[in-house]
């Protein structure tokens, strides 16, 4: 079930907490989830608390699919944290302040209607101006038009923002930054229907619950100035800011899924170990000396937001599945044999009637990039598959097929493991005369399917001896004379 809050935390000076706040409009992304990681990483670092927020206050597009899907990442990824919250379960808390603000004239009603303010952008821009509102319905300026509420009209109500002066903050990733007053127009605080903006919904949750350092991506810089002057209309304390630069495609251009990068849950369900994708999101524009592949726990104790690129980092598929690559030849067997066991099942295959898949997960992790990958090679360890035509043209000829006929007698007969079946294989070869492929390439083939397995001697053993006597019987029909 999940959690909500609907109290204040207290305005005492807290511990340093971070949040995260996706919005549930699609699926966490490479670049979420690198924000989060470094949300999570700096509170570990500090021994602070990291939160989880929902911001689901765009009802248009907010779906319950995608809230759950950014919660199962969050699982997935082991980012433990405090919450999740749920802006929509926050509403009278926004109205409160909102008309607060309106009594302390930081704030007003405002009545243009979508149709006024359309009209008013495109005068401006006919100008040759930024569009912005005008501040008509700042109660001063109201009352020298004499405009008066539409009869039944529910207005918004928008932050009375300072019209002279300037905004100015030091960026833990990027510097000082200063943006002028006469920048920043009224943005609205509350809608119509009572739902926050962003811009102020934001405010009031870190400051609610305390917030110390705000960790996001520099897609909201321009957001800033504008949250500070709302921090100062409440005599609220400012956090700490740092915006990290936005990762890139390997061409330069914006992330998307033609550059590789999907959700996390697809990562997740392609095989991807969850270890391995956070090594790879701490390196994306972040590092420490030379250090590639490290544990988390290394990764908080060097996590710190002054190594953070001033630059935009460039995702690179390879270098993630690279990366993965180490990780699974590190890793249990039996938890990659627990991980592959439903891509068998739904190949088909059942690994009961098998081998034990623990022996075959650590036969075949060195070989392969994904937990899928490593599934897809199993697959001959449950069931018989035909070789292709080309396979068997090439390596099915009548010149070997006596010594294959002589091996498959011998294996009857003799211990079945590892180093017997590598002495039987020799054996064959050294008194027929032939060289190991001509013998163990066909033998490949005829009991896998395919010419890419690990050592001939340890895949036959695994597979048992009956399985291997069946499918050579079978292939050996296949031989031309």
């Amino acid at each position: 079930m999940w959690l909500s809050y609907n109290i204040r935390f207290s305005n005492s000076i807290p511990m340093v907490r971070t949040r995260f706040a996706p919005s549930p409009t699609g699926y966490l992304h490479i670049g979420g989830a690198r924000t989060a990681l470094f949300c999570w990483g700096f509170a570990k670092k500090h021994r602070g608390t990291f939160i989880l927020r929902i911001e689901d206050t765009d009802l248009e597009r907010s779906t319950r699919e995608s809230t759950q899907s950014i919660l199962d990442s969050m699982a997935w990824l082991g980012l433990e944290c405090e919450g999740p919250y749920f802006q929509m379960q926050r509403l009278s808390r926004y109205r409160e302040v909102a008309e607060r603000l309106v009594k302390e004239d930081k704030a007003y009603h405002c009545y243009a209607t979508k149709e006024e303010l359309d009209a008013l952008r495109e005068a401006q821009r006919a100008r040759g101006e930024k569009p912005r509102y005008d501040g008509r319905w700042r109660p001063e300026r109201a009352r020298m038009r004499k405009l008066t509420p539409p009869p039944g009209a529910k207005p918004v109500i928008r932050f009375r923002n300072s019209e002279e002066g300037e905004v100015t903050f030091h960026d833990l990733v990027k510097g000082p930054i200063t943006v002028s007053n006469t920048e920043l127009d009224d943005l609205v605080l509350l809608r119509a229907d009572g739902v926050p903006t962003y811009n102020f919904g934001v405010v009031v949750d870190d400051i609610d619950m305390n917030i110390t350092h705000v960790i996001r991506g520099d897609d909201h810089v321009n957001n800033t100035p504008r949250q500070i002057n709302i921090y100062r209309a409440l005599g609220a304390p400012l956090p700490r800011f740092a915006h990290v630069p936005m990762i890139l495609g390997q061409d330069g251009e914006r992330l998307s899924k033609r550059h590789g990068a999907v959700s996390v849950t697809q990562y997740r369900d392609e095989g991807y170990l969850p270890e391995a994708l956070l090594n790879y999101l701490a390196r994306l524009g972040w590092s420490h000396g030379d250090e590639e592949i490290f544990t988390m726990q290394q990764f908080v104790d060097w996590f710190d937001l002054e190594h953070i690129s001033k630059s935009p980092a460039k995702f690179n598929p390879e270098k993630l599945a690279w990366l993965n690559q180490q990780y699974m030849k590190g890793a249990d067997n039996a938890r990659l044999a627990a991980l592959a066991q439903p891509f068998l099942a739904a190949d088909g295959c059942a690994v009961e009637h098998g081998p034990s898949l623990v022996q075959v997960a650590g036969l075949l992790k060195e070989r392969v990039s994904t937990v899928e990958e490593l599934a897809d090679a199993a697959v001959y360890f449950y069931r018989e598959i035909e070789p292709a035509e080309a396979l068997k043209s090439q390596h099915y000829t009548a010149d070997v097929k006596p010594a294959l006929v002589e091996l498959r007698e011998r294996f009857a007969a003799i211990a079945w493991n590892r180093q017997s079946i590598n002495e039987t294989i020799k054996s064959v070869i050294a008194e027929r005369k032939l060289k190991l492929p001509k013998v163990a390439m066909p033998l490949r083939v005829m009991v896998t399917g395919g010419t890419q397995t690990p050592s001939i001697d340890a895949t036959l053993e695994l597979i048992g001896r009956d399985g291997v006597l069946a499918r050579m019987a079978r292939q050996l029909e296949r031989f031309p004379g």
